[in-house]
């Protein structure tokens, strides 16, 4: 697909997209039967070779011990722990957030459940995400790319050519997510330590592919191969976010009124997205823009004035030197 620098300015371009693109493929990831067991990070991180983020230490402020999506963390789960202020206060407006707690443990000896974690109560409840690479319909880093080095795949996902890639960092500005950045040679925050493998890629844009090599010979993705809750699922996009429609009405019969998806929505600022997500609550409490824009949408408008100025400056620069002579 070309650039679109024009953005999203069409609401029926994704209507024309599943005529133009009728392979397209992406995520769905139902956060409301992830278990926060990163399994998708590691499966990540081990097929495409990327680097170790940081020494592994815990967040100060989290049990995540990655802290978000990266150059080198394609997947990202985070670990969302609410207190009582946010319960209260949800509470207080009439919305009933519902937590579905961590999994318990069973084993040989102990047949019943096993609860290793803090519980659900009015005073606390976990959220789990695995959050990735949107591949969003107009995507932004695909559109201000000087070099070409993104490109469209034939299953509609946005894929980084790294021997193309010179490292400008533009994408990085036109993502409205946050995914894309560039890969450095400072992969552990306090100098070099003597279990650091060489960096790949040094310099160069990087994010998820969703597996493009994978997915080209009819594999499944190493994130959703390796889910073992199938809280990530990979598939036809359509097919996808019909699924994802059916679990939100499932979950609002059950109580879980606040369930809602995320990036199905094929009239918002980025077109939709080929990873939709299913969120427990608001989007900003998942670290997610409620209403993502991809930055080139505003370019029409931005020119438009632009020339206005510009005819504006040329006849007021002549109107003075007509007036100018005559007096």
């Amino acid at each position: 697909m070309a650039h679109q620098l024009s953005g999203p300015a069409d609401p029926a371009f994704a209507a024309r997209w599943s005529v133009d693109r009728e392979r397209r493929t992406g995520f769905f990831t139902d956060t409301s039967i992830c278990i926060g067991c990163k399994a998708c990070e590691v499966a990540c991180k081990e097929w495409n070779h990327n680097p170790r983020d940081g020494d592994l230490q815990i967040l100060g402020s989290s049990y995540d011990n990655t802290g978000s999506l990266g150059a080198s963390t394609w997947r990202h789960v985070a670990f969302i722990e609410q207190t009582g202020d946010r319960i209260e206060q949800a509470r207080e407006s009439g919305r009933a957030l519902v937590g579905l707690g961590m999994p318990g443990v069973r084993s040989s000896s102990t047949p019943a459940p096993v609860d290793t974690a803090p519980p659900d109560t009015d005073e606390f409840r976990w959220l789990m995400s695995s959050d990735v690479c949107k591949h969003c319909t107009h995507a932004g880093c695909l559109d201000v790319c000087p070099t070409g080095a993104l490109f469209r795949t034939e299953f509609g996902t946005v894929v980084v050519q790294d021997d193309v890639c010179n490292g400008c960092g533009t994408c990085v500005a036109g993502c409205p997510f946050g995914v894309i950045e560039r890969r450095s040679d400072g992969t552990f925050a306090t100098g070099a330590r003597s279990d650091s493998p060489d960096v790949r890629n040094e310099g160069v844009a990087q994010k998820c592919t969703l597996c493009y090599d994978r997915i080209k010979d009819g594999q499944t993705p190493a994130c959703a191969q390796t889910c073992p809750t199938t809280s990530i699922k990979y598939g036809d996009h359509y097919e996808l976010v019909a699924q994802a429609k059916q679990r939100v009405a499932d979950l609002h019969e059950q109580g879980m009124t606040e369930a809602r998806l995320y990036g199905a929505n094929s009239n918002d600022g980025v077109g939709g997205t080929g990873s939709v997500f299913l969120l427990l609550d608001e989007p900003e409490v998942y670290g997610l823009p409620p209403d993502p824009r991809v930055p080139t949408a505003d370019l029409p408008r931005m020119f438009n004035r632009a020339g206005v100025a510009g005819i504006g400056m040329i006849a007021a620069v002549i109107g003075s030197f007509v007036f100018g002579r005559r007096r």
